[in-house]
């Protein structure tokens, strides 16, 4: 594909332009441009809820290699706005291929864009920060891309979860012993899948549910999902999040973590760059292990001096409105928090994602700790 004529291009907010050739749907794609570094996974990424409203830069050049499959999506369509490439690849001559990945892109109504220098552009984001761009015919000038981009809208403020969130209440696995009641905000497949598996029945509400109506139910726990979007605008997710703790036990990975934070009275910030891809390094400091994770958020949870930072490898605690929590877990390349506990009620959290998909499985475990917990407490 990178061979081609450049007959589109990449345009920031800054002005900075990439240009390359246009692969997938036709027409443009506008919202915020972010880059993870999966080696991996490119429609598992596509099809996550959580890369609502953004552009997706893929790191690694070779893009399309082992085509795509139905058991590969994480949710019943694609979410991300656009692929980004340094070299997009056609192929289904995989074992499990049902389809070409840019045949795929197409069919979803999808653009993408091939042939661009990745490198140049994620280096260029690392140094200003993810923003807004899009994704441009040559036939567009670059004039009318940058009205088009200036209408975008940031995703400071960006209420994702309304977008992403089932019209209606639906239970997977039904029958399993332990009953989970999860606020979705954008879950992936793979997280209910894990939980299934290990014998959770689990109920998935719409992210408008009302604590009331999550009190009502036959709930052993309440589960809080990731999904797209700044946290600080989901306040009346928040205050349902507020009313269940206490009640029951509670746990929140990546949105869900950081929402869970701010019911009990925690911070959150919007990061340079976010975290995505899948080979961060987390340290869990109740064991000492450093575990190998994926991650995909744009947004963290401020530590106890109120900074960005925690630079104790030692469970620091904060104050929170519900009694002392301590930190359990540290992003190892930029000190961020990536997990805390409640000590006097029973919640808990982790910023990455546990289920590996994509990804790798070392924390695969805390699907395990979790139910473990629920059921002790029953």
């Amino acid at each position: 594909m990178s061979l081609s004529q450049p007959n589109a291009y990449v345009l920031l907010e800054d002005g900075t332009r990439f240009d390359g050739t246009a692969v997938g749907a036709e027409g443009h794609a506008v919202g915020e441009v972010v880059f993870t570094t999966g080696m991996s996974g490119y429609q598992e990424s596509m099809t996550d809820p959580s890369f609502a409203g953004q552009l997706i830069t893929f790191t690694y050049p070779h893009i399309g290699n082992y085509g795509v499959s139905q058991d590969a999506m994480e949710s019943d369509r694609v979410w991300a706005r656009a692929a980004i490439m340094r070299e997009a690849i056609n192929r289904e001559d995989a074992p499990e291929a049902e389809g070409g990945w840019l045949d795929w892109l197409r069919d979803c109504g999808i653009p993408g864009i091939s042939g661009v220098d990745t490198r140049a552009l994620v280096r260029h984001i690392r140094d200003a920060g993810a923003m807004r761009g899009g994704i441009f015919s040559a036939e567009v000038s670059e004039r009318e891309a940058r009205e088009i981009v200036a209408d975008e809208p940031s995703m400071v403020g960006a209420d994702f979860a309304r977008v992403v969130t089932p019209g209606e209440a639906h239970t997977v696995g039904a029958g399993n012993a332990t009953k989970i009641h999860a606020i979705d905000t954008g879950i992936k497949s793979s997280i209910v899948r894990n939980l299934v598996a290990r014998g959770a029945e689990v109920t998935l509400h719409p992210c408008t549910v009302t604590s009331a109506e999550l009190l009502a139910t036959d709930a052993d726990a309440f589960f809080l999902a990731n999904g797209p979007g700044d946290p600080a605008a989901l306040g009346y997710v928040v205050d349902t999040v507020r009313d269940l703790v206490g009640k029951r036990p509670v746990w929140g990975i990546c949105l869900g973590h950081q929402l869970l934070c701010q019911a009990v009275g925690l911070e959150t910030y919007k990061l340079p760059f976010g975290h995505r891809g899948g080979n961060h390094p987390v340290k869990d400091l109740r064991t000492g292990k450093i575990e190998i994770t994926a991650q995909n958020h744009g947004f963290a949870v401020k530590a106890p001096d109120g900074g960005g930072r925690v630079e104790a490898d030692e469970p620091v605690r904060w104050k929170t409105d519900f009694g002392e929590a301590a930190l359990t877990h540290v992003n190892l390349y930029d000190r961020t928090v990536e997990g805390l506990e409640l000590l006097e009620v029973n919640g808990a959290t982790v910023q990455y994602h546990p289920e590996a998909g994509p990804g790798p499985n070392d924390a695969l475990y805390q699907f395990d700790r979790f139910l473990d917990a629920v059921r002790s407490a029953a």
